[in-house]
């Protein structure tokens, strides 16, 4: 184990998901789900150490056999449905110092991620770096449609807009908006013990929409492997 690591990708990945059961380690178009993540981790080559923080044995087990450490157990009080990422990552680089580890930079890759690519890590390291290493960068994707147009529905199926001021307005004069594509986070490790809000301290790199996916539901499952099999894997 490489305990030199002043750059360090941290897979968060509990074992209590409800809506896919054992979603973290799922067959995915042939492989764990989390492999996807670790994979790309290493691909990136901007990494001395890939670990998978988890409350699980089976996920650790199935994360060492795919190339990550899993160098401490995540407590109980961070693997619950409502543990935000933050304190879960600044747990993994506080457990990691005590270890010995150096870690500066961490990189968060969230475990359902089998259409991430692992250039567009390495891009946003390069893009913390220029901003002299504050906050955090990850990526974002369009919303396909304008959301100054978006419909307010009604129980009587009648619609309103949300944004009435902009009915007439042509679709090419509207700002376009964005969406975190849940993929990824990077930032120094100071950022992560500090707290500090992933959005409100965030730069971002775009994304195609094409290649973000949500996989909450077996159909977004479905819709998922069906786009990996059409494109491929990244990098």
């Amino acid at each position: 184990m490489n305990t030199a690591v002043e750059r360090l990708a941290v897979i968060p990945a509990r074992g209590g998901s409800k809506r896919i059961p054992r979603k973290n380690i799922k067959d995915f178009a042939g492989k764990p789900m989390i492999a996807y993540a670790i994979d790309a981790a290493h691909k990136s080559g901007i990494f001395d150490g890939v670990i998978v923080s988890t409350d699980d044995d089976e996920i650790a087990r199935i994360a060492r056999d795919h190339g990550a450490d899993v160098p401490f157990a995540r407590p109980a009080e961070l693997a619950d449905d409502h543990t935000p990422t933050v304190p879960v990552i600044a747990h993994a680089i506080t457990e990691c110092r005590a270890m010995g580890w150096p870690v500066v930079t961490a990189c968060c890759i969230y475990p359902g991620v089998p259409m991430i690519d692992p250039a567009d890590i390495s891009r946003a390291l390069d893009v913390l770096q220029a901003a002299g290493g504050e906050g955090y960068v990850f990526p974002v994707a369009p919303f396909p449609s304008p959301i100054q147009r978006a419909l307010r529905r009604g129980e009587d199926g009648r619609v309103a807009p949300f944004n009435p001021e902009h009915v007439g307005t042509r679709t090419q004069d509207l700002e376009p908006g964005y969406y975190d594509a849940g993929q990824f986070y990077i930032g120094e490790a100071e950022a992560w013990l500090a707290g500090l809000n992933l959005h409100a301290n965030g730069r971002t790199i775009v994304l195609p929409e094409w290649r973000v996916v949500d996989i909450d539901t077996p159909d977004d499952w479905e819709r998922a492997e069906k786009l990996y099999q059409a494109f491929g894997t990244m990098g």
